[in-house]
């Protein structure tokens, strides 16, 4: 092994010790002092081997291809939403959650893939240091999983596994090919867009945390493929889409679009949509329809025979109030599907009721409806 890959290989060790000590013992990195290591592990490293200028020159493209990649994963999530329902974040674009999450995280994304990328470019073919840095890396995102988790039970080693190391492994091995092929700055782009749209958006689908590992394992996997295509000939030369003025205004267009998509579907606006996963409201509503619902205040009077949208167990329910009773000067009310027999056998309260059905789409929501299936 050359000098300069022995001095590599010793760096590699020496970070993933402190940041394994960390994990386990002295838990010294949190969201302000990572940025402070970081730092210094740059600093250190440009001490000892130099930085090397990012020099790609499909940079632009590939920022392109993830963009594409991620705009369509964003419309399928958001469909998704409207059959599984919303759940609303806290607002963090305030100065608690600008100061105390989104610009620690944002920092933090740039160091970091800044470092990996110094790091494999100093490897250069080196497979041996190639995987150590990739192995640095997943651990790097999972060193406050490390803290976080109850590692007595089988069940809790299966849970962690899961919903944390395959998805980390899955990430850091296309982040490591894509930081060799295209530089950090496609990088940089995606884990931005990926680690802090959930802070930022003001509604996220409301999904299991089994869905959202399946995400954090598929969706690295699809955007390195389409890469791996683009540069796949003998001589690496970029064979992807080179993108012309037209095209920045169709992704300028069509990223309003899912904008609006999800702003629409988080209740800013006074009409949303939801799409019908079952028959019970047929004839009048039936499955496949995409129902339009008008959001209530604490002043709607709800009535007999009115279609309502309202939460129960985590599912969105269309169903019609079968009647009205008023308990502890609350009105509590009794729903019905139009092709059940029977009343639902539970209250709903105003509290529950996101709006009142105004009108119906017939056929539009099947998409949404055989995704949800699959």
């Amino acid at each position: 092994m050359k000098r300069g890959y022995k001095k590599l290989l010793l760096f590699e060790f020496f970070v993933l010790i402190l940041v394994l000590l960390n994990s386990f013992l002295f838990k010294f990195l949190n969201q302000f002092t990572i940025i402070l290591f970081f730092i210094g592990l740059l600093f250190l490293f440009k001490f000892i081997f130099g930085f090397e200028k990012d020099k790609h020159r499909y940079t632009k493209n590939v920022i392109i291809e993830i963009f594409i990649i991620l705009l369509m994963f964003f419309i399928i999530f958001y469909l998704f939403g409207l059959i599984v329902g919303f759940v609303k974040n806290n607002s963090y674009l305030n100065f608690y959650g600008l100061s105390n999450i989104i610009i620690p995280i944002f920092i933090t994304i740039i160091l970091k893939e800044i470092l990996r990328y110094e790091i494999l470019m100093k490897a250069s073919d080196n497979k041996l240091l190639i995987i150590l840095s990739c192995i640095l890396f997943i651990i790097f995102d999972l060193f406050n999983s490390f803290s976080l988790n109850d590692f007595s039970s089988k069940y809790n080693i299966f849970l962690f596994i899961s919903l944390n190391l395959i998805p980390a492994i899955s990430n850091n091995i296309v982040c490591t090919y894509l930081s060799i092929k295209s530089g950090y700055k496609p990088l940089i782009f995606y884990q931005i867009i990926i680690q802090l749209y959930s802070y930022i958006l003001p509604i996220i689908p409301d999904v299991s945390e089994y869905i959202l590992s399946l995400i954090g394992l598929l969706l690295p996997i699809i955007i390195g493929r389409k890469i791996y295509n683009d540069f796949r000939v003998e001589n690496d030369e970029y064979i992807g889409r080179n993108y012309k003025k037209k095209d920045y205004l169709i992704l300028g267009f069509s990223s309003f679009i899912v904008i609006f998509l999800v702003y629409f579907c988080s209740g800013y606006f006074k009409y949303h949509v939801i799409a019908i996963a079952s028959g019970s409201m047929h004839p009048y509503l039936n499955k496949g329809d995409l129902v339009v619902v008008e959001k209530i205040n604490k002043d709607t009077k709800l009535k007999k025979g009115m279609i309502i949208a309202y939460k129960y167990n985590g599912v969105t329910i269309i169903h019609r109030i079968n009647r009205v009773v008023k308990i502890n000067n609350e009105d509590i009310f009794y729903t019905k599907g139009d092709s059940n027999n029977e009343e639902d056998k539970y209250k709903v309260k105003k509290s529950m009721i996101s709006g009142i059905v105004k009108g119906n789409i017939d056929y539009v929501g099947w998409p949404i409806v055989w995704l949800n299936e699959l």
